[in-house]
């Protein structure tokens, strides 16, 4: 399938994918969904990148799961399906989606699998789902319920609101509204991209596993055994030496 494909491109430490089926908006079939997952994981084995940005082929970011797919769907093909944006979720690393139109449906669950979230002026995002006689699927009322809580959720989910990049970044959707969203999420994906790899990976997984505790001494804990990692390593050494020339120097 010529006309399917993941563009990849590492700029400044940032692997840039973008998504292109352009017969169907970017839509995750099982040949794009295969390549973006293989995509992530070669970002992840690159050790020269630090952060991955996903974004779509204009004119969309991810028009959903191939609807022709879906109509004959089992548990097997759905779970494949899923894989794009599921890799994306499990990345090591951390992930901006840099949402340049409309992500419905898969597209949506695509964007709500990274990290953080920037909307481009074109972007849109419409669940889909039940208008379309389908259940949400690959964790999408988890996630949703995550970044926008219970009642945000259900606007979405279960009365079809379809928000804009304004919209978006009022209720929480988006980190931020941007007029170049791919420029801007390079950017913001280099500043982490040049921190200490490792260091990022570790920091990533600890935020995830403090999320779901209720003590912060539980949290001090946790942070504590990594923290006294860091202080030991020698690109902890040699950053804290490169801070004391240059203070010595103005």
């Amino acid at each position: 399938m010529a006309d399917i494909t993941v563009h990849s491109e590492t700029v400044e430490g940032v692997a840039v994918l973008t998504l292109s089926y352009p017969a169907r908006r970017n839509a995750l079939n099982l040949e794009l969904s295969r390549l973006l997952a293989d995509a992530v994981a070669a970002a992840v084995a690159d050790e020269g990148v630090g952060a991955v940005v996903v974004t779509g082929e204009d004119p969309a970011f991810c028009a959903g799961g191939d609807l022709a797919e879906l109509a004959e769907a089992d548990t097997a093909t759905l779970h494949a399906v899923y894989g794009g944006f599921l890799a994306v979720a499990a990345c090591p690393l951390p992930t901006i989606a840099a949402v340049n139109g409309a992500a419905v449906g898969a597209g949506l669950n695509l964007a709500l699998a990274a990290d953080v979230r920037l909307a481009g002026p074109h972007a849109r995002f419409d669940t889909r789902f039940l208008p379309l006689g389908i259940h949400p699927g690959g964790g999408y009322t988890w996630m949703v319920q995550r970044a926008l809580g219970p009642q945000g959720a259900a606007a979405m989910t279960l009365f079809g609101e379809v928000v804009d990049a304004a919209e978006a970044e009022r209720i929480g959707l988006v980190h931020r509204a941007v007029d170049d969203v791919r420029a801007a999420a390079v950017e913001m994906a280099a500043r982490a991209a040049a921190n200490p790899r490792d260091l990022t990976v570790t920091t990533k997984r600890t935020m995830r596993l403090t999320s779901t505790l209720t003590s912060h001494a539980d949290a001090v804990e946790i942070e504590v055994r990594a923290q006294a990692a860091s202080v030991r390593s020698e690109e902890f050494r040699a950053r804290l030496a490169e801070l004391q020339k240059k203070i010595r120097s103005t």
